[in-house]
């Protein structure tokens, strides 16, 4: 349990000696600093689970399905934090922020990194609600902290449609609770997950089945699936770019992943009656809608950082139907999925930031010519949406193709839904990006420091996770697999 108390307890610690330090110029290296400590804890307990299989105790569970987002969440914020350090200076010296709130945002980011690494590893359901309850308070500050009457706006919508959301994933919680009473002797075990899981075919179905409407509405609007995804294109667009790449490629994460932890009690207590799949078909229907309506909104988007918050919508979507299908090649699909679009999304929101800093504005009209005036954002943000569109040989390409297999297979069906879907979507990414990279560059334009370095990073390992997936993220995605689908024991 070391390292897990490291993971957790380094952004603990860091997001409340941030809140204290004064030197602007030490917050950011320190920032830094704790990001890193928590990736060493999490890689030291990646490593205590390929060897053991799963760590367990004090009310956490860390397995094969989630210490791979873990480490995927601690990565991120490595490199986000790598970026945000001089990004967040930048913004804070032209007089956007105050120093005041440049605390705010260093100390809100580790607070935004603990409740994720929580939610990820406890083995309570209540406790994952109360962290990911922790994450919209966290986030409510960071998209606000502009202090713009559009931030407040973006600010004041995300929390009151997170917090109908999370307030419905409450009362699934609750009933998951009752329905638990009535098999599980121990009062305190109700909302333990494990335990649930264990004798999941003797929960109430009636009582599971209203369960996981709730929950899935509920946790559904964190993971910004369609109609509840209001809050999504605001909260990018008005927060701060840093803030956009840890909410588009880990916060939608770990909410889906609360969906899927709660399906598998679902599917074991529904395995015997008339509807066995009715969870899957659920997750099928938002993710197929999400993934159509997100596709069509990219062709009307003005606004770049709304365009790309559209574009997670429909990758979100695409996972989440890719959930409900079921089925070992659906589902390690999906786990794929959700590790090279943050990787991929997180890089693109860097580059993003650049980009805009550049031309001074979100505007996509008033974004031209980066390939002329600054050729490395250019180029990067080029090659991240050629990836994010699944273009091979990147990652994006290779779970989209697992997903498309696994759908001819077992719905053959949807198979055109789907390939519409990604050529409309292809379409409205790439209609605004050729004038924004290739256009003529107007004049005046001085080249920005750019720091590179996390694009880099993150497009060379989804450009490697699409040449070839390395044995132990095989083994890693393998394992997660079975224990999702159920073919191999907890």
């Amino acid at each position: 349990m070391t390292a897990l108390l490291l993971t957790l307890l380094a952004p603990l610690l860091g997001g409340l000696t941030l809140a204290l330090l004064r030197p602007l110029a030490l917050a950011g290296w320190f920032n830094l600093a704790v990001s890193l400590i928590t990736l060493g804890g999490a890689a030291w307990l990646a490593w205590l689970v390929a060897v053991s299989g799963m760590i367990a105790g004090m009310g956490f569970r860390v397995d094969a399905f989630n210490v791979y987002l873990v480490v995927l969440t601690a990565f991120v914020g490595v490199t986000t934090s790598i970026f945000s350090r001089p990004y967040m200076r930048h913004v804070c010296s032209t007089g956007k922020i105050s120093a005041g709130s440049l605390r705010v945002y260093h100390s809100m980011y580790q607070a935004f990194m603990l409740t994720m690494l929580v939610a990820l590893t406890t083995d309570n359901l209540g406790v994952l609600w109360v962290a990911i309850e922790g994450a919209t308070l966290a986030t409510v500050l960071l998209v606000s902290l502009y202090r713009t009457p559009e931030a407040v706006e973006a600010a004041w919508k995300y929390f009151i449609l997170c917090g109908v959301g999370i307030a419905l994933a409450l009362f699934g919680t609750v009933l998951t609770y009752f329905a638990a009473q009535h098999v599980i002797a121990d009062p305190a075990a109700g909302l333990t997950w494990s335990a649930l899981y264990e004798r999941a075919h003797e929960l109430n179905p009636t009582v599971m089945r209203i369960a996981f409407v709730f929950l899935l509405v509920g946790y559904g609007t964190k993971v910004g699936l369609v109609p509840m995804h209001q809050w999504l294109p605001d909260a990018h667009s008005e927060g701060p770019t840093p803030m956009s790449a840890v909410l588009s490629g880990l916060l939608l994460n770990v909410a889906l992943y609360a969906v899927v932890r709660l399906k598998m009690l679902v599917d074991g207590s529904l395995a015997e009656t008339a509807t066995p799949h009715l969870a899957g078909s659920l997750l099928m229907g938002f993710g197929l809608v999400s993934f159509t309506v997100a596709g069509l909104f990219l062709h009307r988007q003005r606004d770049i950082k709304r365009m790309f918050s559209y574009s997670s919508i429909e990758h979100m979507g695409l996972m989440t139907f890719a959930f409900g299908l079921g089925g070992s090649l659906a589902t390690f699909g999906a786990l794929l999925h959700m590790l090279v679009h943050s990787l991929t999304k997180s890089a693109i929101f860097v580059t993003v930031g650049h980009a805009t800093h550049l031309a001074g504005t979100q505007a996509i009209e008033r974004i031209r010519g980066l390939i002329r005036t600054q050729p490395a954002i250019g180029w990067s943000l080029l090659f991240g949406v050629v990836a994010i569109a699944g273009f091979p040989p990147f990652g994006v390409f290779t779970s989209e193709f697992l997903l498309l297999t696994a759908t001819m297979q077992s719905q053959p069906w949807f198979t055109v839904a789907l390939v519409s879907g990604l050529a409309v979507a292809f379409a409205g990414l790439f209609r605004h990006l050729h004038p924004m990279v290739y256009g003529a560059a107007p004049e005046g334009q001085q080249p920005v420091q750019a720091n590179m370095l996390p694009v880099l990073l993150h497009l060379g390992l989804v450009l490697w996770l699409g040449l070839s997936i390395p044995d132990f993220l095989a083994t890693w995605l393998d394992r997660a697999t079975g224990l999702i689908t159920g073919t191999r024991l907890l």
